[in-house]
């Protein structure tokens, strides 16, 4: 079974702060995902002056004069941060990453080396962005947030159109609500994608906890996504839908766990761990009272208990009615 890409959503949760930024890759070193994500764009190429901000980040920010635009520019990180993140990430040996929300942006990150883009959800309905993205990078990962299963199809057509191959293509069932109520989660859409799309799937989670990405994983999973962050009190659009490092931890470690737990070969057979308890836990069938050579086996004088390392009871009906070839007390295992 292929490993499960685990991708910690650092986004904006550093908060234009390049120390903050350094902190939340030691936690997402500390915690073992694979990819540490960054988000990397220039507001004015994103979002028009006049843009409201949602309602979670009026909610989350605690600032509902401010537009989008001025909320945004404060989150930018610049080019030098950029390269400041990369090298501190290859210290720490873990694989940068970043969605890149504009034209502009998406030509930087293929510049800079990376080998793949995440298309974000608000851009699935953006042909030239995603022309774009499919003439840089030859790998994809699609979050579909918002997303019907048309939007869906088209999205994917203009990557093939583009000559990216379909097994280079990763969809990730998501949901655009922050945080994201249960009860709209649709975790079998996921399975929805990949019977209708025939890539490999993901989730992209934005629920409060960590149970709802595990389970994505059961279900089939190939990568997960997950925003996290220092602190969920910090001012921010995004900190009180992420985890923080010991839940993103804990996550992992749910994702590895339950990774081991469907890797078997599906053939219901005992497991090398288990084969010991056998003739402990099983169960055989013995003198019920002190038996007589010749005596005949009955429900009187034989019963059925542990250990398991004689005669099975599913022969009991063979047992019965036999005779005793020799003398057994109470207790001894039945020989015929």
């Amino acid at each position: 079974m292929q490993k499960v890409v685990v991708i910690a959503e650092a986004g904006v949760n550093h908060n234009g702060d390049i120390e903050n930024a350094f902190k939340l890759v030691d936690a997402a070193v500390d915690a073992g995902v694979d990819f540490v994500k960054f988000q990397t764009f220039k507001s004015e190429n994103l979002v028009s002056k006049s843009a409201k901000k949602a309602a979670y980040q009026i909610d989350n920010t605690r600032n509902a004069e401010e537009s989008q635009y001025q909320m945004l520019k404060k989150l930018e990180l610049s080019h030098d941060q950029h390269e400041q993140l990369i090298t501190y990430c290859k210290k720490k040996n873990i694989q940068f990453f970043s969605t890149a929300f504009d034209l502009e942006s998406l030509q930087y990150l293929k510049d800079i080396g990376l080998p793949l883009v995440k298309i974000p959800s608000g851009e699935i309905t953006n042909l030239p962005y995603l022309r774009k993205a499919a003439q840089l990078f030859k790998k994809v990962v699609l979050s579909t947030g918002m997303a019907t299963m048309n939007e869906i199809r088209a999205a994917v057509n203009v990557f093939l159109e583009e000559g990216v191959s379909k097994d280079a293509i990763t969809i990730l069932h998501c949901n655009t609500e922050y945080p994201t109520p249960m009860e709209d989660v649709n975790l079998k859409a996921m399975l929805n994608i990949q019977e209708e799309m025939g890539t490999a799937v993901g989730y992209s989670d934005h629920t409060l906890g960590i149970e709802v990405p595990i389970a994505a994983v059961a279900l089939g999973a190939t990568v997960i996504e997950k925003h996290f962050t220092l602190d969920k009190t910090m001012d921010g659009p995004d900190h009180k839908a992420s985890l923080e490092p010991n839940e993103l931890k804990a996550m992992v470690s749910g994702v590895r766990n339950i990774e081991q737990a469907i890797s078997g070969d599906g053939v219901k057979k005992p497991s090398a761990s288990e084969k010991k308890n056998i003739e402990i836990a099983r169960k055989s069938i013995v003198a019920k009272t002190a038996v007589k050579l010749g005596d005949v086996l009955s429900e009187e004088n034989i019963t059925v208990k542990r250990p398991g390392n004689g005669i099975s009871p599913m022969q009991w009906d063979q047992v019965i009615g036999s005779k005793a070839i020799r003398d057994f007390s109470e207790d001894e295992l039945i020989e015929l």
